[in-house]
This record gives C-alpha cells, structure tokens and sequence, in this order.
C-alpha cells in the first residue's frame, strides 16, 4: 500500500514536471458483476506523458475512485453480486499510446498495465450470505469474516478521441475495457440452514478469493497541451 501511495502521489507531482500533456478527466467504472462507481474529483489526473516519437507516447496517470462495489471470485461458489464495497481504490495505469494526429483531432488507440488498492474495505454480508445460502441450498446463512488486504494489478486497452479548441487546450472521450485481480483471502465461518431443520456452523477457508476488478472505464476529461 505504500508503494502504490507513494507512485499517487508522484503522479499528481509529475503534473508540473516535463509533461508533454495533462488531462483532468471525469472517469466512470462499470465493473463486471458489481456497481458503477465514480472518482472523487479533483483526484484524477490522466494523459500525464512523453511523445516518443509524432505516433508513439508513454501514458500514466492516476485516478481515486469511490468504488460502490466489486464482485469477488475464485471462491467454492460463483455470484454476480458485489462482495467487496463500498471503499476507496487508487488506480494508477501506464500505457503505451498508438497517435493519429489531425490539424483539430487525435485518434488514440493506447494498452498497457495499471495497478491499484483498495482501501476502507467493507465486506457486503448480505450479498455473501445470499451466496452461502444458495450454495448450501439452505434458507437461512448468516456469515463472519476476515480478510487480507493486497494491491492489485491487471492490463487494459481502449481508444481516445480528441478535439483540440485551441493549441493548449483539447476536450477528450475516452473507454478502457480493464481487467485485473487482486488476493483477497477470506477467513471465519458461517451458520445456517432449513426452516425445518438444525442450524450448521461451518468454516471458511477462501485462501483463493480475489477481487474482480475487471470492467469498463469511461472518461471525459480536459487535455493542457504544453505545446
């Protein structure tokens, strides 16, 4: 967690520092099998980069999201519903951005890896139960846990369309189809059972349980030229 504040927060510095570009985009998450989920404005800066050359750049950024939920995987049983959420998540991605270039537009085509945390965790019990029960077939579950907070990391690719009004100064729409994970361990234990029967106690032992963060990012943002 360190680590990645710490590359935050260097990001948001290196706005000011040899940048060929910035933009301040307002970014919306649809994640798979979760909730959409919006940044946490003015904390997100992206297009932070360097041309290589007049059709290849390097890209970064970085964005801190309200993430309103995301579903958690590799468990003994499959959901839909959002395991994780609401919390905090700093996304940090960097990219490499293929550049077609107008008089007045730019066509970008960009992919590369992105990182991410999240933070102030919650675990949304009713939904996990609802899993529990479904997979027991029971029609009670009531569930306790723990878990073990790590970074995430995963890639993307997508594509950005830009208008520039004025030579420092552009509007962009961009979507990202992203797609990475991260260890999300869960540990306790759960009671339930029939109406007609005796409540069970049994364990729980996801040691494989990850967080899904796989889903669509799409952004309208502001592009400063320092050109």
């Amino acid at each position: 967690m360190k680590q990645l504040l710490f590359l935050f927060l260097t990001v948001l510095a290196s706005a000011t520092v040899k940048a060929q570009s910035m933009g301040l985009s307002f970014s919306y998450f649809i994640p798979k099998n979760g909730y959409f989920s919006t940044p946490i404005s003015p904390f997100s800066i992206r297009g932070l980069g360097v041309d290589l050359n007049k059709y290849i750049a390097l890209e970064t950024g970085a964005s801190l999201y309200r993430m309103s939920g995301l579903n958690v995987k590799d468990m003994p049983f499959t959901t839909k519903d959002a395991i994780v959420g609401p919390n905090f998540t700093i996304l940090v991605p960097a990219e490499l951005v293929i550049q077609f270039k107008g008089r007045t537009t730019e066509f970008d085509i960009k992919g590369g890896g992105f990182a991410f945390y999240g933070f102030s965790q919650k675990i949304n019990y009713g939904n996990l139960d609802r899993g529990l029960r479904k997979a027991q077939n029971w029609d009670v579950a009531n569930s306790e846990v723990t878990y073990k907070n790590n970074p995430g990391y995963g890639y993307h690719f997508g594509a950005e369309f830009t208008f520039n009004v004025t030579r420092q100064f552009g509007i962009s729409l961009e979507t990202n189809y992203l797609a990475g994970q991260a260890k999300f361990p869960l540990k306790g234990s759960y009671t339930g059972g029939t109406l007609n029967g005796t409540n069970t106690t049994l364990p729980i032992d996801f040691s494989d349980a990850k967080i899904d963060f796989t889903g669509y990012e799409f952004s309208i943002g502001i592009i400063f030229s320092g050109k």
